[in-house]
């Protein structure tokens, strides 16, 4: 499968299911096409057939009606995963089950609808005899952890609550603790690393309020050549401010590579920028007139390329 073909799908459906041939190489293809779809943000399916080695094979054996019902029963993205991983491992032996919840875990840890993923650890609780709490164990510990998986960006990081009452955006703790380390390395490097980030961080990338009005101070004072950030505490009035700047400070990133930071930053900024992009493109041409092909082909060559440079940030 190629981007323009998945492009081609999902202009024309969002649920997609995959029939490939049912030996090693039609497996193969259906993670390779699962990226593509992923990324245009399409439903994926994975047909399921048993006695034919294609879809061909099994309409001619067992006809049209019955490979409607397998159709039908397509199974998850995600109940395709686990039974590929089920098939690599012995869920029999202690260590190869040890295993396989661990790689479950990393499977569920990536899904951001809680109840889709409360469904799935019931599913696979039962199916595998493996305990809710074990699962939940695990997916939680790993949904803790920094999306670049960089040591010093999973540690928990001390946030300054803010009161639930002045709270108006839930922002998440990933996040928070990105932006901190923004922040923590803007005052400890300053001029190292203010042309970088600079030029990838916008002030309207930061989701909390009070590290947008932090980050906003850093960048007017090191444009004008201020790089004594020691008197930061100085430049604000707001004690919640100050109280939140003295936390990160304090705080130990355990940061021993500072353009190695700096990458992975730049690294996921990029990505959720590449991201949105692509979400309205794809919103763009779902309402767009047919008729319009100029516009439609800017907007597939656009989605192209942002394709492309997604694979290429991960």
């Amino acid at each position: 499968m190629t981007e323009a073909q998945g492009r081609l799908l999902r202009r024309h459906s969002e649920q997609v299911i995959l029939g490939y041939d049912a030996d090693g190489a039609g497996q193969a293809a259906i993670l390779r096409g699962m990226e593509i779809l992923q990324n245009l943000g399409c439903d994926i399916r994975v047909l399921q057939i048993e006695g034919a080695k294609d879809p061909d094979e099994y309409v001619v054996k067992y006809g049209p009606e019955r490979f409607q019902k397998c159709v039908e029963k397509s199974i998850s993205l995600v109940e395709f995963k686990v039974k590929v991983l089920k098939k690599e491992l012995n869920i029999e032996n202690t260590n190869d089950k040890i295993k396989f919840l661990n790689e479950i875990a990393k499977i569920l840890a990536k899904i951001t609808n809680q109840m889709e993923r409360e469904i799935y650890v019931d599913k696979l609780s039962k199916e595998y005899k493996i305990s809710k709490e074990a699962i939940k164990a695990e997916v939680n510990k790993l949904m803790y952890k920094n999306n670049s998986g960089s040591k010093k960006l999973e540690k928990k990081v001390p946030i300054a609550q803010t009161p639930k009452e002045e709270t108006q955006v839930t922002v998440s703790q990933s996040t928070l603790k990105r932006e901190n380390m923004v922040i923590y390395l803007l005052i400890n490097e300053n001029q190292k690393v203010y042309e970088k980030l600079k030029a990838i961080i916008n002030l309207e990338d930061f989701k909390d309020e009070q590290n947008k009005q932090i980050l906003k101070k850093l960048y007017e004072e090191l444009k004008k050549g201020n790089i004594n950030t020691n008197h930061i505490l100085d430049w604000f009035e707001e004690e919640k401010i100050i109280s939140h700047i003295t936390e990160i400070m304090a705080y130990d990133f355990e940061i021993t590579d500072v353009s190695k930071a700096i990458e992975d930053l730049i690294s996921i900024y990029e990505k959720e920028k590449l991201t949105n992009r692509r979400n309205a493109i794809l919103k763009q041409l779902e309402n767009i007139d047919s008729s319009n092909q100029e516009e439609i082909k800017q907007l597939e060559n656009e989605l192209n390329d942002i394709i492309l440079k997604l694979v290429k940030v991960k």
